[in-house]
């Protein structure tokens, strides 16, 4: 099981033209000199915990994304991914990308 810590995060919900939704984290990780800004968009979240200053989402893969709490928000990098996601959303009837900020646990419920 892979445990991701992003350095920026968000929550985004992606709704079908079906109808289905699924809740994903957009997880942010900043590069540096040496290396370049990268990004992750999680399986889909299948649970939810708490752990003091963090969120912990689990996802379809298995894989944990570990987001502190005051760390919500995008990088200049995934907020231009987020917004291209929910551009070609608009594009496509019955498709809508959504954020769900700031995210809260009982919202989740």
């Amino acid at each position: 099981m892979a445990v991701y810590t992003p350095d920026r995060w968000v929550v985004i919900d992606i709704t079908s033209d079906t109808g289905t939704k699924i809740r994903k984290v957009l997880g942010a990780w900043y590069g540096g000199f040496a290396k370049g800004d990268s990004w992750r968009l999680n399986s889909g979240v299948t649970e939810v915990k708490e752990d003091g200053d963090w969120f912990i989402f689990v996802g379809y893969s298995g894989s944990e994304y570990r987001c502190h709490k005051n760390c919500e928000g995008t990088s200049m990098m995934t907020a231009g991914i987020l917004s291209d996601l929910m551009t070609q959303a608009e594009k496509r009837p019955g498709w809508k990308v959504e954020l769900v900020t700031p995210f809260t646990l009982e919202e989740h419920a």
